[in-house]
């Protein structure tokens, strides 16, 4: 998973451990691997990883501070996010990701349109398996890839903050067939937007991306709290 035996200066080797170690477990968590009783605990992460204890604590906390764990007497979780929670990251999602669509349209290069082509392609073969991993990747690949042409990186890194945080959505609705099909029709768009660069269409498509997205989540939210109402009586 990590290593210390690496060509960096020994007064490099243990800031890049802690950003390697950060970035993998960001990474799986943006890829859904731990589940709501999942417990990250720092010695356990260490002794697998063969490291020592403090830079994966220290990672830890940093994901903590950023919202992407929680703190618990038994280490670390992934958030219990709540209805109002999820509003909230939808809320600032749209009023950031349209704008540094529309930016993307203008700033992605040749290299940039190629990738986001491939992702496009993986994501009709996802849905066309109804594979929820194979989609869920090839969304998050996406957009990675039109947020890593913006040059303002401070924006890109709020952008990628909260919809980390909504992993969650995601992770209740990408199994669902007719999101699927959601999700793909708003790539599609997006990667034609993209193509023609018109940054005007990008803003438009993400927009409508971002709604449809909350409209889907909300909506299996109310039928999950019915259906258990009903079960209830």
């Amino acid at each position: 998973m990590y290593s210390t035996l690496d060509s960096d200066a020994p007064g490099q080797r243990a800031p890049n451990l802690r950003r390697r170690i950060y970035e993998d477990l960001r990474q799986r968590l943006r890829q859904g691997e731990f589940d709501r009783d999942a417990r990250l605990v720092d010695v356990d992460l260490a002794r697998a990883a063969g490291i020592s204890r403090m830079p994966v604590r220290e990672a830890l906390l940093q994901l903590t501070i950023e919202g992407h764990l929680v703190g618990t007497t038994r280490g670390f979780a992934v958030p219990q996010l709540s209805a109002q929670d999820i509003a909230d990251i939808f809320e600032i999602r749209r009023l950031t990701e349209p704008r540094a669509a529309a930016a993307a349209a203008r700033d992605l290069d040749d290299e940039g349109l190629a990738t986001l082509a491939r992702c496009l392609q993986t994501a009709r073969r996802a849905v066309g398996a109804n594979s929820f991993d194979l989609l869920s990747e090839a969304n998050i690949r996406f957009r990675e890839t039109w947020l890593a042409a913006l040059r303002n990186r401070r924006l890109a890194e709020v952008i990628t903050r909260f919809s980390d945080q909504a992993q969650i959505v995601r992770q209740g609705t990408l199994s669902i067939r007719s999101v699927q099909f959601v999700v793909l029709d708003g790539l599609e768009g997006l990667h034609d937007a993209f193509r023609r660069r018109d940054s005007l269409d990008a803003h438009d498509r993400m927009a409508a991306f971002m709604a449809e997205a909350e409209h889907s989540y909300f909506d299996r939210l109310r039928g999950d709290s019915s259906g258990a109402g009903e079960e209830d009586t």
